[in-house]
């Protein structure tokens, strides 16, 4: 009987240290055919995504309300873009820098933005650009505060420039 006890704590003290300082959640039951009747067995490991940029919405006066960054800066598109690819670089992009996501994070929408439409496209510079309805998303270096949006409607660095609103509609004003 003594050795029929320590087949089963011997287990059972292992699952407790094994969890022990481990930064992931796991959780565990005992299989029905090693431990007990009536009990089934399951474990899972859950590894949550490292958060990225936040895509949020503001009102912007004379624009209604507009997509922007977590500094409540506003994102603007960019007409060459088309809605496909990352096409300001180099010059263009220390003006309008691109919101950027780190490798192994992903944007997070939140407010009125929809998490169904961000997305990111590969930076001919390196790195990987936030997209929303499928237009790169960039900030204007001239929006020195929140709220700002001296962008609008611009035609520089090789084309115009437009805000967007959270349902993925280029604003045109």
């Amino acid at each position: 009987m003594k050795a029929f006890a320590t087949v089963l704590v011997l287990p059972v003290i292992a699952l407790i240290l094994a969890g022990c300082g481990s930064g992931e959640t796991t959780t565990s039951s005992t299989s029905s055919a090693n431990y007990g009747a009536g009990s089934e067995s399951s474990s899972s490991t859950q590894v949550s995504a490292k958060s990225g940029p936040e895509v949020s919405a503001k009102s912007v006066s004379g624009l209604g309300t507009v997509l922007v960054n977590a500094e409540g800066k506003t994102l603007y598109v960019f007409a060459p873009d088309k809605g496909r690819e990352v096409t300001c670089t180099g010059s263009c992009a220390a003006v309008w820098p691109p919101l950027k996501v780190e490798a192994g994070e992903k944007a997070v929408a939140s407010g009125p933005a929809k998490a169904s439409l961000l997305g990111s496209d590969p930076d001919p510079e390196g790195g990987e650009v936030v997209t929303y309805a499928g237009w790169p998303l960039y900030t204007y270096v001239a929006d020195s505060k929140p709220g700002m949006a001296t962008g609008q409607a611009l035609n520089l660095n090789g084309g115009y420039w437009y805000a967007i609103s959270p349902a993925g509609k280029v604003i045109k004003e």
